[in-house]
């Protein structure tokens, strides 16, 4: 085996109510004004007013950026950076999901390593640690709460950029059930089916090593328990729980052994139409682990058990047909559109769409090699 590396934040919190904890934490490490990015409907909400106050209450002054799109972007990063400068913040605190903890990252990337977000495109492209950051989950998917992967949309090419750098770990990672419990129907299943497709693209890929190995299956144990109870009521407070820990260790999965070809292809949709990422991945996952059985059958198999599906005394291309059904069943179940073509994606960019996802890295550890024509007959498939 190769050798490997295992990233995660030096502190986690966990559980119902960890978000005073949290705040004792960050008042502990004797900061004086934090960034608050987050985005206009949880401010909206009060929760940004709440952690604000919070935060105030420990003796922490706030400046607010709110102004996060769902698919952040190269401006945004670059808004939020002026602020910090402006009132010269020496911390970030994201809260929300994916979209304000990635645009968070890059600000205290380029906060303290200088240039535009787009010079750390890649992989460790930057020199020191990004200014510290405290994450604040309010959703039960990314995990980039957890993560040194950061994605940002450049505006101008239409392509989401993969930043995966260890300078980008936060040093807090913070998942308060209570802040999950106001999440919509949608927004949890497509989070809940992105952590799932973190957990697969994880198990499959050619840099698993065994502990990522039992944090996918895990993960991927939680989800098939839990997501559809959390769909189902938003207020199940031990579903919302048991998603935080789902989406925490397939974010400690993928976080060290990568991705695939799913998100290497739903980067490139999220870029070009302004989709929701958790969608994309439910449902190219299926679509891209079919390609994958021929190279990945046995693996494939586990992921079937974990989800629940019967595969005992099946050989592997049976089980791996029975997980690609399992997960094809959880998505129906909790309510993700059939294919791309009702997402608004169109035939004709497909050739544009697989070019740029044959650049994007996390295709890298994807187990099986793709030609270009063959990520085009994928996004095909899905349409």
């Amino acid at each position: 085996m190769a050798k490997s590396t295992f990233f995660i934040p030096n502190e986690n919190l966990m559980g119902a109510g960890c978000l005073a904890d949290a705040v004792q934490v960050i008042r502990s490490k004797g900061f004086k004004r934090a960034l608050i990015v987050t985005d206009k409907p949880l401010n909206n909400l009060g929760v940004v007013g709440k952690v604000a106050d919070l935060l105030a209450g420990a003796g922490v002054a706030v400046t607010v950026y709110d102004g996060t799109k769902p698919n952040p972007t190269i401006t945004n990063v670059e808004e939020g950076l002026a602020l910090l400068r402006r009132d010269n913040c020496d911390c970030v605190v994201s809260l929300g999901g994916g979209s304000p903890h990635d645009c968070a990252k890059g600000i205290a990337l380029c906060a303290a390593n200088g240039g535009s977000i787009a010079d750390y495109e890649g992989l460790d492209k930057s020199a020191k640690p990004q200014l510290p950051l405290v994450a604040i989950n309010t959703t039960a998917g990314t995990a980039s709460e957890m993560t040194r992967f950061c994605i940002i949309t450049d505006e101008a090419r239409h392509v989401k950029m993969a930043i995966v750098d260890r300078h980008t770990t936060p040093i807090l990672s913070v998942n308060d059930p209570e802040l999950m419990a106001g999440m919509p129907k949608g927004l949890t299943a497509a989070t809940g089916m992105d952590a799932l497709t973190h957990a697969v693209e994880a198990y499959v890929s050619i840099a698993a090593t065994p502990i990522t190995d039992a944090c996918a299956l895990k993960a991927v144990e939680l989800i098939a328990a839990y997501l559809r109870r959390a769909v189902h009521d938003g207020q199940d407070m031990e579903a919302r729980e048991q998603m935080a820990y789902a989406q925490f260790l397939a974010g400690m999965a993928f976080n060290n052994a990568s991705l695939g070809y799913v998100h290497a292809m739903a980067h490139q949709l999220g870029g070009f139409y302004d989709l929701p990422h958790g969608v994309c991945n439910a449902v190219l996952l299926p679509h891209v682990q079919d390609y994958n059985a021929q190279v990945a059958a046995s693996r494939l198999g586990h992921i079937g058990k974990a989800l629940g599906a019967d595969t005992a005394g099946l050989a592997p291309e049976a089980a791996a047909k029975a997980a690609i059904a399992a997960i094809r069943k959880l998505s129906a179940d909790v309510g993700i559109p059939a294919n791309l073509t009702t997402l608004g994606a169109k035939a004709e960019d497909i050739p544009t769409l697989a070019a740029n996802a044959m650049k994007d890295a996390c295709g890298l550890t994807n187990p099986r090699r793709a030609t270009q024509a063959e990520i085009e007959a994928i996004f095909q498939a899905a349409m």
